[in-house]
């Protein structure tokens, strides 16, 4: 990959993000139509979750590493506030989380190749390993890729768990959370740079964080439906 001339890998990479948001956007709109939600206010939610995520992902990624590129992080905090500004506009009270569960790892999935045809979110020096790829004048671990493999499994998983019915309202979006920190965190220990926080990173310590948050919405839910099955 270190041999194609950088703007051409960006070139090549844009209509793969393209076709990521596009995806995640499918998605959203047929999880949408499961739960009775598929009308014109959930569309403009949703058109608002794709430009704010788009605007973070964007302007986290240049505020952070000072270079023009994509981070996930800053996708899904940006489009949280904006479809939560979005809501409070339109007077749209239902949760919409389940709806974004699947379509954020469908959306990544495809979105970490195009890191990888980028080169960006590259990984950490390994010449001994059978699948690394040259890239940026060494053998690297292709973590864009093991994201992106990581993603499809989330996604498998809470596919599943969406056919079978059988959690509450917005369990779907905790758990997608909570694996989505799980394999960030993990992966983030082949990805190339410095550590900030003693022997982990910023968005590793992000991940603790966000599992914590999410752990303790899911566990709430689990109580409170107890809570009614023993009340019923």
């Amino acid at each position: 990959m270190s041999g194609i001339d950088v703007h051409l890998r960006w070139l090549l990479a844009a209509p793969v993000y393209g076709i990521a948001y596009a995806a995640a956007c499918a998605v959203f709109w047929w999880m949408a139509r499961r739960r009775g939600l598929a009308d014109d206010t959930t569309l403009r939610v949703m058109l608002a979750g794709l430009i704010g995520g788009l605007v973070g992902a964007n302007l986290v990624q240049l505020f952070a590493t000072g270079m023009p590129g994509k981070t996930i992080e800053g996708g899904i905090i940006g489009g949280w506030l904006a479809v939560e500004l979005m809501k409070r506009y339109v007077g749209m009270t239902r949760s919409t989380g389940d709806l974004f569960a699947l379509a954020i790892p469908a959306g990544e999935a495809i979105g970490r190749v195009a890191c990888f045809i980028g080169g960006c979110c590259y990984g950490k020096v390994a010449t001994g390993l059978p699948w690394a790829v040259y890239d940026h004048g060494a053998l690297r671990h292709p973590t864009q890729l093991y994201l992106s493999f990581a993603a499809l499994c989330c996604f498998g998983v809470l596919y599943a768990l969406e056919r079978r019915g059988v959690l509450p309202d917005r369990a779907l979006f905790a758990i997608g959370g909570m694996l989505f920190c799980i394999d960030r965190f993990v992966v983030e220990f082949l990805r190339a740079g410095a550590t900030m926080l003693g022997p982990i990173t910023l968005a590793q310590a992000g991940c603790i964080v966000g599992f914590a948050i999410f752990a303790t919405i899911f566990a709430r839910m689990l109580r409170m439906r107890r809570t009614l099955a023993y009340a019923a």
